[in-house]
């Protein structure tokens, strides 16, 4: 069991929407805070087709449970919400006439917008759930994280490559298919792999429709579906006031690196090796946005790439820190050109090299080396961005 660091506040007669891909512990979560609290879980037939068929009685049942206990710091919960669009109503209504606080959980909100369901116009907090982050895990390791992903069941598993094959295979290629409606399900595939096969890489729309055998504005209705259900982000170029001609196109990556692994059928991610370094960046994003959010900072994410192909990885917020990543034992001059470049450019706070040498290191007053786990401890501790 691993103790998740997400904080849930739920002021008095406050509700909340905690979203995130299936199997990243949702439900665990709220059982293990909320072990009193009334659920009703939506994923089980019998519940679904009940409230499905008449979603009053969620209002009549929770109603007669105000009356009978007190409900203080025990909120109801409502998993998969989005599966009875109609119940927000009746939570609409609940809210407003009684003191009941709800968490509404689910792993897509995109059937909900699309059926114009009601969003509760404010009054519900929304939360995120991740996959597991650095300091979740003790005895964390590098080498697990980056073949078997960081979802809960996954990590650290003997099992953990058939269970990502599953999850693929039984979610992302068959049920999130149908969240794009469509029919041609082999196509979706072959276009899940593609981006996988991209993830981390500028987006080209044209060049994925010709290779999926579909229309451009087609792949960027599949991959606005991968980021309404949670499965991946979009980062932008950074192009504030740039002196250096730089390149706009996106960079898209999913949000879990074993399913990546699994998805582009990639072996065993070896230290040194070139699948090491973009595995490795992968799961240095999964933890930069993990942070935003549970921290609430929210800070934006980009990158910076010039037509002369200076790089660098991370942007966060108003160019405040600028990292670059690196899978090298012994980071080198060469290694910092992107960081040197962007600094004539714009002046940050910190730029940082993240790798996997042994010791931190300070190359100029303006750039610094990391080791990785050096870096997560100063970023889960508030050092890097605050």
């Amino acid at each position: 069991m691993y103790k998740r660091i997400i904080h849930i506040a739920l002021p008095e007669r406050s509700s909340c929407f905690l979203w995130g891909p299936r199997q990243t512990g949702k439900s665990t979560l709220l059982q293990e805070r909320y072990p009193t609290s009334k659920r009703y879980d939506l994923l089980l037939s019998d519940e679904y087709r009940r409230l499905m068929h008449q979603p009053s009685l969620l209002r009549e049942e929770c109603l007669a449970l105000a009356r009978r206990v007190d409900t203080k710091d025990r909120p109801v919960v409502i998993d998969e919400v989005q599966k009875v669009p109609d119940l927000l109503d009746e939570i609409h209504w609940l809210i407003e006439n009684t003191k009941l606080s709800f968490i509404l959980c689910g792993s897509s909100a995109r059937k909900l917008r699309r059926g114009h369901a009601n969003l509760l116009g404010g009054r519900a907090i929304r939360y995120e759930l991740f996959p597991l982050v650095f300091p979740e895990i003790p005895d964390f390791s590098l080498e697990k994280a980056l073949n078997d992903g960081l979802l809960p069941p996954h990590y650290g598993s003997n099992m953990a490559r058939t269970r990502l094959e599953a999850y693929v295979g039984d979610y992302l290629q068959e049920e999130i298919a149908a969240e794009a409606a469509t029919r041609n399900i082999p196509g979706f595939s072959r276009f899940l792999e593609i981006a996988a096969m991209g993830n981390g890489e500028m987006i080209q729309f044209t060049n994925i429709a010709r290779e999926c055998g579909v229309s451009a504005p087609t792949v960027k209705s599949y991959y606005q579906i991968l980021e309404d259900t949670l499965l991946g982000k979009f980062i932008p170029a950074y192009q504030k006031r740039p002196k250096r001609r730089v390149i706009l196109a996106p960079r898209f990556y999913f949000f879990d690196v074993g399913v990546v692994g699994i998805l582009t059928k990639r072996g065993r991610v070896e230290t040194g090796s070139e699948l090491f370094g973009r595995a490795f960046e992968h799961f240095l994003f999964m933890e930069l946005s993990a942070y935003a959010s549970y921290s609430g900072l929210h800070y934006s994410i980009s990158y910076w790439r010039t037509a002369s192909q200076l790089e660098v990885d991370f942007i966060l917020g108003d160019h405040e820190v600028v990292i670059e990543v690196k899978g090298t034992s012994s980071a080198q001059p060469q290694h910092l050109k992107g960081l040197t470049a962007f600094g004539e450019e714009y002046r940050s706070r910190r730029r940082i090299l993240v790798s996997c040498d042994p010791q931190p290191r300070s190359v100029t007053a303006r750039i610094e080396i990391l080791p990785w786990r050096v870096f997560l401890e100063d970023l889960w501790s508030g050092k890097i961005i605050r």
